[in-house]
């Protein structure tokens, strides 16, 4: 659970419309960063029988921007992009394309075979499949 700094600018109030509500929900989600230069990228992670898959949205950065490490039993994904400032001619309303650093950092389970793990980038999406180990047989202890 994140906790959500109390916001005193937005109030609420009993006239306020429920999309109003939802708009600064998701606004104040896509706002709060990781840390202070990166923004954490969105995924899917699903389980099957024999492995992990791991689906990361990146849109807009190529393989050679993106770096996938292994650290003390923790899966690293950065991807970074040099944004260029272009001078602009008119007056820009709203921007809500972001164009910078992704990192995410998640724990590996025990079963996932880091050796194995296979990566491929495809139209903005980062794909990790991660095997699983085969299941070690228990070992039966005889009481003597």
């Amino acid at each position: 659970m994140k906790l959500v700094p109390y916001n005193r600018t937005h109030e609420f109030k009993p006239m306020m419309s429920m999309m109003n509500l939802f708009d600064d929900f998701f606004n104040r989600f896509y706002e709060e960063e990781a840390d202070n230069n990166f923004k954490a990228m969105a995924m899917d992670i699903v389980e099957r029988d024999k492995e992990f898959e791991l689906l990361a949205n990146l849109p807009g950065f190529k393989k050679e921007d993106v770096k996938i490490a292994i650290h003390d039993n923790q899966l690293v994904i950065e991807a970074k992009c040099e944004s260029k400032k272009e001078e602009k001619q008119g007056t820009v309303y709203r921007s809500e394309r972001y164009s910078g650093n992704y990192k995410r950092t998640l724990y590996l389970p025990e079963n996932a075979d880091v050796n194995k793990i296979q990566a491929k980038m495809e139209d903005g999406v980062l794909k990790l499949t991660l095997p699983k180990k085969e299941a070690a047989p228990q070992k039966e202890i005889v009481i003597n």
